[in-house]
């Protein structure tokens, strides 16, 4: 079991393929890209899925996400989903991806036993889209949730992020098309996770700005903390439902308390939160031939000293050395 000192017990691994990207959206990395980390420094498909093996036959965890970067450039992807399908007890896996290359490997996801994706999608225009993400991809995107839904990778969850003068006007009109095509939207605070390290409190849209946008067309009725759990949205019933809409708002609706996740970065480390500014080395007991006992050891003890919060709401918090796509989202 992995619980840390506040007794929150983690059942939720999040797992980082790649820090690799082929977006370069503004809120998460610079236009020229980053310095990608090296195939040595890469965990292995084999590495990947022995620490998946002991964290679900070891440590408990029962839903496993896969992430990146983005996951889907990871050539080994459907085989690693194959293979953590067929460990016991079997723990439900979804993916949070881009959704560029859904289209063409949806099918094969499903057949190899992913559950449900996760895409990201700020617009409905395409040419803010390409503001966004500085690359013409949009239709790529809309054509890969389809495929998505087709394979029944389901619910499709839309994970969006509004940006003042780009697409804040957008909420009511983004709730309207995943009412329409059966997704499961979900607005998302920008978090200071750039790599750039622009991020300002100040500018940010809230959660409350977008439940006040969404609220001049909808009429919202909120589900309640025991439908809630741990996830970390809240959500909505849409029009009386049966559609809802999420919002994670990270920053100015923290849910700490109830966080059950755990998360593995491409290179092998293990961060206790997406804020942690200290990251655990599980690659180096790997490699350096040590037994399951031992990597869950220090798994365990990593996950025991996570702290109490993400610190956002700390005037001197620090933004994370490390970017999202190099941590996993």
């Amino acid at each position: 079991m992995l619980i840390d000192t506040f007794g929150r017990v983690a059942t939720d691994l999040r797992v980082s393929l790649t820090d690799r990207c082929n977006l370069r959206c503004t809120y998460c990395m610079p236009e020229e890209g980053l310095q990608w980390l090296g195939k040595p420094d890469l965990l292995t498909d084999d590495e990947i899925v022995r620490l998946i093996r002991i964290a679900v036959t070891d440590l408990g965890i029962t839903e496993v996400r896969f992430t990146g970067g983005e996951p889907l450039l990871r050539p080994g992807l459907v085989g690693i989903v194959e293979r953590v399908a067929a460990l016991e007890p079997r723990p439900r896996m979804s993916l949070t991806t881009n959704g560029i290359g859904l289209k063409r490997t949806a099918q094969a996801l499903a057949a190899a036993g992913l559950d449900r994706v996760n895409v990201s999608l700020d617009t409905l225009r395409p040419d803010v889209f390409k503001t966004l993400t500085r690359r013409d991809r949009h239709h790529d995107v809309l054509d890969g949730m389809a495929a998505a839904a087709a394979a029944g990778l389901t619910p499709v969850k839309v994970n969006t992020v509004l940006m003042p003068g780009l697409n804040d006007d957008e909420a009511p009109d983004l709730l309207a098309w995943a009412v329409e095509h059966g997704y499961e939207l979900r607005f998302i605070e920008q978090m200071p996770l750039d790599a750039q390290h622009g991020w300002q409190r100040d500018g940010m849209i809230t959660a409350s700005d977008i439940l006040a946008s969404l609220r001049t067309r909808f009429t919202l009725t909120e589900e309640g903390s025991e439908e809630r759990g741990s996830a970390p949205a809240e959500r909505w019933v849409v029009d009386g439902g049966p559609h809802r809409v999420g919002v994670i708002a990270s920053v100015t609706r923290p849910f700490c308390a109830a966080c059950d996740r755990t998360r593995l970065t491409a290179d092998g480390q293990v961060r206790t939160c997406l804020f942690a500014r200290e990251e655990s080395d599980l690659r180096a007991a790997l490699r350096s031939g040590e037994p399951d006992e031992e990597i869950a050891r220090r798994w365990k003890l990593a996950m025991w000293g996570k702290k109490a919060g993400s610190g956002l709401d700390d005037p001197s918090f620090l933004q994370p050395d490390r970017p999202m796509s190099a941590i996993g989202g």
